[in-house]
């Protein structure tokens, strides 16, 4: 698992000082504390160098193991259990030149925000445990000549990946180890710069429709509103025909989406806008109404208007939907699975959140997966740390989780696009 990669670490004046996650519980839950925007102050830059994992492992609870099921893979994004207990990864890196920030290209570091230096795979790499006990023997490309895969889905014999460019459709037969044949393309996505190119997918419980998170084309604008048509939302798609419609729109950049249990209600994460404080502005999580509008670009959180986006809308500011959960800002989750009974009994009800890790702050956040209770369907309390340790005091970082996907036998799978590495965790025996 050996990498070289740089990792950017930004700080800010003692002006914009920030306070740890940890320590502001206003910044999380559905009534986050808001402060004034803070503009006009870049950050300066902190260089840090990643540090292999060799014999650590990240930190789990009690009553927990974690173990390594595949090094050296190829920027692993998310992951899908199948049918029969395969694990399926995407591996890839989307995007293009033009969507990099230009003190990132100032500075000569456009690969030091804490990615890896390995080429991506464009691919899905298929993850095999025979025997049941834990240990993932086989592991073998399913497909490849992808385009930065990323979203997956597996519905009827069918199994659905998001590249950065477009839906596409794989027949599966239960127990294969590789695709037959090219894919069949559902519909074209919006890729035109990609400022944000990660295509979430989930699919409803019926299996009828898909929907499809696309990411906005800038941080609030700078390129235009032309640059962000059918952009900044989540598509309804329909999954026999690729015939698709807005379904909630004002989402900057949902990440990753993820189908209630239960109730057949769609839910994601978000993240928000940048280069307005460090406690600006809270990525979230949220149950997604068909129809809605969020806010972005004219404001967040509700009705807290932005006034660097011109030109302003009274109009959508008033209609924008308030989140149900904020995560705190900067975090940046780009995860989200709903629990099961078999993960125990205080991890049962809820979702867990791979959070990447902030690159803007002075003080770190993120870089771990928590899980965030529901109590009657609905978010409640603070965030639980699940998996931690993926940065340590110092700041030496070893690993960023990306995608997190519930097992339902139990064990959450995680994949970590630092390390290359899919991590799975699961209650120990006798728990």
């Amino acid at each position: 698992m050996k990498y070289t990669g740089l990792l950017a670490i930004f700080t800010l004046s003692a002006l914009l000082t920030a306070c740890g996650g940890d320590t502001e519980p206003a910044q999380y839950g559905a009534a986050p504390e808001l402060p004034q925007p803070q503009r006009g102050l870049l950050p300066d830059m902190v260089i840090a160098e990643p540090a292999e994992w060799g014999d650590k492992r990240p930190t789990v609870p009690d009553g927990y193991t974690i173990s390594a099921i595949a090094t050296d893979l190829k920027i692993p994004r998310q992951t899908l259990v199948l049918p029969n207990g395969d694990i399926l990864v995407a591996e890839g890196r989307g995007g293009s030149a033009s969507s990099l920030k230009p003190k990132d290209v100032i500075a000569g570091k456009i690969k030091s925000r804490g990615t890896s230096p390995v080429k991506g795979g464009n691919r899905l790499t298929l993850l095999r445990d025979a025997d049941g006990d834990g240990v993932y023997e086989l592991s073998t490309v399913f497909a490849d000549n992808l385009n930065a895969p990323y979203g997956l889905a597996f519905v009827d014999g069918k199994l659905y990946v998001a590249n950065q460019d477009a839906l596409l459709r794989f027949d599966y037969q239960e127990g294969q180890t590789k695709a037959e044949g090219a894919p069949e393309k559902v519909t074209d996505l919006p890729s035109e710069i990609n400022h944000h190119w990660t295509k979430a997918l989930a699919a409803s419980a019926d299996g009828r429709t898909l929907y499809v998170g696309i990411g906005s084309n800038s941080n609030i604008t700078e390129r235009g509103m032309t640059a962000e048509v059918d952009r900044a939302m989540v598509w309804q798609v329909d999954a026999e025909s690729g015939m698709h419609k807005p379904y909630a729109t004002g989402l900057r950049n949902p990440t990753a989406l993820a189908i209630q249990p239960g109730t057949g209600q769609l839910w994601a994460v978000v993240n928000e806008r940048d280069e307005i404080g460090p406690n600006l502005v809270p990525d979230y999580l949220t149950a997604v109404r068909e129809g809605g509008f969020y806010g972005w670009p004219y404001s967040y959180w509700g009705q807290n208007v932005d006034d660097r986006v011109r030109p302003q809308n009274p109009e959508k500011v008033a209609s924008a939907i308030k989140p149900d959960y904020s995560l705190g800002s900067h975090v940046a989750a780009l995860g989200v699975s709903f629990s099961a009974p078999a993960m125990g009994e205080k991890f049962a009800d809820g979702v867990f959140v791979g959070e990447h890790g902030s690159w803007n702050r002075s003080d770190p956040v993120g870089y771990k997966v928590v899980f965030v209770p529901f109590q009657g369907g609905r978010p409640v309390g603070p965030p639980i740390d699940f998996v931690s340790g993926f940065r340590d005091s110092d700041g030496t970082v070893r690993g960023r989780p990306v995608g997190v996907t519930v097992d339902p036998r139990g064990a959450l799978i995680i994949a970590d696009d630092l390390s290359n590495t899919i991590w799975r965790v699961a209650p120990a025996a006798g728990q």
